[in-house]
Formats: structure tokens, C-alpha cells, sequence
């Protein structure tokens, strides 16, 4: 039995339409934002876009936070913290269109609850993109508490972004956990799976596979969500 459980959220606990949900993602913060900061829209999300790339970039030397704001100013050429209020707002409000783009998994819950029954020690190690609003809001979606989580990975206390082997570093130093005794869930071949490189044991939930690199699926561990759940049934 292992130790600790790191799930990754979206596409994982959450399934979801990625494209469908970076389309709708796309045209609320515009909508939201354009007005409030008086930019034009295709600039804003252009500076939003450059500054995911360059979080997913980073290397351990800052936290993502910082290098969100840093590109979001250097695109916007002006001090864009002033807008963190609004922005946090929107995350509590208007984000929730882009829920249409997913879908509740009913097993992830009880999954949940089954680990916690038994003494797992339950991480979600999501990439950390987005600010604790956004990611709390999609583990509500999820139909997920998160004060069943120890540790939720946001660009707030993130210095690396997944597939970087520092981002799952991080974690084991923060969390005080050892990767031999922990699993990592996900359904990304590179993002997820790469974890095992440090000695994390893994799953790969193939309901909303994401396989870039065309890999072969019997290098994992795999299988549907409802599999992984009768896996732990087994398990415990």
C-alpha cells in the first residue's frame, strides 16, 4: 500500500474537452477582463497565453506566480497586479462557463474517501497554471472537497510546471514524502508519467488520454477511470 496518492485534475478527476475548454476559457476572461483593463482582447489573451508558456518554462527559480505577472507586463506594457482582484473575481464567477467543458467522474469521490478511509495521504498534482481560485473552482466541479488534500499545486506555490522533473521535487520536499512510496495518477503520457523517473509508481487514466508523443501504452500501468477504481478496491 502505498503512502501517498498524487492525482492530477483535469482530464484526470475532472474529465474534460480541453480544446472545448481553452475556447470557452478563452472568450469569458476577454469578456471579463477587456473592459475592467481597457485592452484590446486578442492582446490580453496573447499576454495570458505567453505567460502559461513561460510559467511552463520555468526551472525552479522563482515562484510561477511571478513569472505570470512578470510577462503579463511585459506584453501589456503596464502594471498589470493592479487587475489581481478582478482577475480572482472572475475565477469565483464568470469561469464557470468553461464547467460545460467537463464532466463529473461519480467514482472520483468515492475514490477519494476510499483512500482517506485507509490512510492516503491524498495530493493534487495538477499543473500549476492557475491561482488557487481556478483550481479550487475545478475540484468543485469535480464534485471534490479539497480539505481532503493535503497539498494542491497552484502558480502560487509552484516553482516548476509538469513535465519538469523539479515540479515533482518540489512536492516531495514540501510534503515531506518520498516518491517510492507514493503514485501518481494521471492522463498524460509526458506530463504524468514521467514522474516514475524519480521513482514514483504510476496509473494512466486513458478516459481523456493525452499521448503527444504517440507512446506505447504498455509501458504503463493504464486503464479507464472505473478500472483504477477496482484496482483500489483490490488494493485496500
Amino acid at each position: 500500500m502505498y503512502k501517498n496518492y498524487l492525482f492530477d485534475l483535469d482530464g484526470t478527476l475532472l474529465p474534460m474537452d480541453m480544446k472545448h475548454f481553452i475556447e470557452l476559457f478563452s472568450a469569458a476572461f476577454s469578456h471579463y477582463m477587456a473592459p475592467i483593463t481597457k485592452m484590446d482582447a486578442k492582446l490580453l489573451m496573447n499576454a495570458v497565453w505567453a505567460s502559461v508558456s513561460e510559467m511552463s518554462r520555468n526551472d525552479g527559480l522563482c515562484p510561477n506566480i511571478h513569472i505570470f505577472w512578470r510577462t503579463m507586463n511585459l506584453i501589456c506594457k503596464r502594471d498589470m497586479r493592479v487587475y489581481s482582484d478582478q482577475i480572482d473575481a472572475f475565477y469565483r464567477t464568470d469561469f464557470s462557463v468553461c464547467r460545460t467543458a467537463t464532466k463529473v467522474q461519480p467514482l472520483a469521490n468515492t475514490l477519494v474517501r476510499l483512500i482517506k478511509q485507509n490512510g492516503g495521504n491524498l495530493i493534487v498534482a495538477t499543473n500549476p497554471i492557475f491561482p488557487k481560485s481556478a483550481t479550487y473552482s475545478r475540484l468543485e466541479w469535480a464534485g471534490l472537497n479539497v480539505h481532503d488534500f493535503s497539498y494542491i499545486t497552484t502558480y502560487d506555490n509552484s516553482s516548476a510546471c509538469k513535465p519538469n522533473l523539479n515540479y515533482f521535487e518540489e512536492i516531495c520536499s514540501v510534503c515531506d514524502i518520498l516518491p517510492e512510496e507514493s503514485l501518481m495518477i494521471g492522463n498524460d503520457t509526458a506530463e504524468d508519467m514521467v514522474s516514475s523517473r524519480l521513482g514514483f509508481d504510476t496509473f494512466l487514466v486513458t478516459d481523456c488520454l493525452i499521448n503527444r508523443c504517440n507512446k506505447n501504452l504498455r509501458l504503463f500501468h493504464h486503464g479507464s477511470f472505473e478500472e483504477l477504481f477496482h484496482y483500489f478496491q483490490n488494493f485496500f
